[in-house]
């Protein structure tokens, strides 16, 4: 299965609480920060609603 790297490029003042809590479970706080997740249907959702603010590329 392929995986995405999810990079937070924006901040989240200013945003609506269910974009922050999207960040949250994705593992995203600071600006710049990136984690690697699966790339499944449930993350894809998640980066969806927070795709303003975030970069995603696919890794492996």
């Amino acid at each position: 299965m392929s995986k995405l790297k999810i990079t937070q490029t924006r901040g989240l003042v200013g945003t609506k609480p269910n974009q922050r809590a999207a960040m949250r479970t994705l593992g995203l706080r600071k600006i710049g920060q990136a984690v690697v997740r699966p790339n499944s249907p449930t993350v894809r959702g998640q980066v969806d609603t927070v795709g303003h603010l975030v970069s995603v590329e696919e890794v492996e």
